[in-house]
């Protein structure tokens, strides 16, 4: 053997045992590296919202229970589709411990009848009916402070033109901000997808939803992008966002397929939130979806997913 092969087969040996001879100080460095795991009650960097009853394996029935649990899980808001359904007492008795938390509450389901012509229609009876419903929600919204009401325009007619029905919504939608707005409460449109959940509703995407807005012209009429239907729809889910941005005012997400929590399906909802927060977005995404294991497990799995999704890097 000559010499240099006998001083590089040295060099090497020395080598390979100092590294197993330290690990410790490799270790050390990597430890460096690794974030530090996160406080479970950390807030989370965007307000998440669950449902009521969404960690009832955790929290119980009991509404103030629920708002507890999740804040001290990171939470900062929570939603109520059914909020208005729910005795006055409930929903002041929700709204005093959402304050007292400095939490928000999440937009309620103001109108959303999947079984009948509405907006769509140029008829008195109709617009009448729909004033009524825009004065229950700012009765509501007096009661409860929750600045956004859920609408969506029901069914189309297929014996009427589409674009007339579109005149009709528009002009439908400026008579029911005529109610809404001198009281401070926002009508947020809901665009739902026909193809799985909801055949045959008039309102399913973005950029129809966006013309509408843009068209009412009014600043309490607004979007809330769900973006489980959005997927199903057309996707292009934040290409569509940025385009429509200036009219969006909330959001629903749940993952597709199954509309299950984040991580169970194939939207990227890692970039999808960073995307939001780039944006410097301040209100609600609604948790609007079930979760695929409905256990204390589940529940924790849950919380975790959001975790996940939340951990971008700002």
């Amino acid at each position: 053997m000559n010499n240099s092969r006998r001083d590089f087969i040295k060099r090497t040996t020395l080598t390979g045992a100092a590294i197993f001879a330290a690990p410790s100080l490799f270790g050390l460095e990597s430890a460096k590296k690794k974030p530090k795991a996160l406080d479970p009650g950390t807030p989370f960097k965007l307000k998440y919202a669950p449902s009521f009853g969404m960690f009832k394996e955790h929290a119980g029935a009991d509404p103030v229970d629920n708002i507890k649990f999740c804040h001290g899980n990171g939470f900062r808001a929570m939603f109520d589709n059914g909020l208005m359904g729910r005795p006055v007492g409930d929903q002041v008795k929700i709204a005093t411990e959402i304050n007292r938390l400095s939490m928000e509450l999440g937009p309620f389901v103001l109108y959303a009848d999947f079984t009948v012509t509405s907006f769509v229609l140029n008829m008195p009876e109709t617009r009448e009916m729909l004033i009524n419903k825009m004065e229950e929600g700012v009765e509501c919204f007096k009661r409860t402070g929750v600045k956004w009401a859920l609408v969506v325009p029901g069914r189309y007619d297929e014996k009427l033109h589409r674009d007339i029905q579109t005149a009709n919504v528009i002009d439908n939608l400026r008579y029911c901000c005529d109610v809404v707005e001198p009281e401070g409460l926002t009508i947020v449109l809901e665009p739902l997808n026909t193809l799985h959940d909801h055949p045959g509703l008039f309102l399913n995407g973005i950029p129809q939803a966006y013309a509408i807005c843009r068209a009412v012209n009014r600043p309490s009429c607004r979007i809330v992008e769900d973006i489980y239907h959005q997927q199903i729809t057309e996707g292009n889910l934040i290409p569509n966002m940025e385009a429509a941005w200036s009219e969006i005012a909330a959001f629903h997400c749940g993952d597709n397929p199954g509309r299950k929590e984040p991580t169970t399906g194939e939207i990227n909802f890692k970039n999808v939130f960073k995307y939001i927060y780039s944006r410097k977005y301040e209100g609600v995404i609604c948790m609007e979806h079930g979760l695929s294991n409905r256990t204390k497990e589940g529940e924790e799995r849950l919380i975790q997913a959001y975790r996940e999704c939340d951990s971008f890097e700002v």
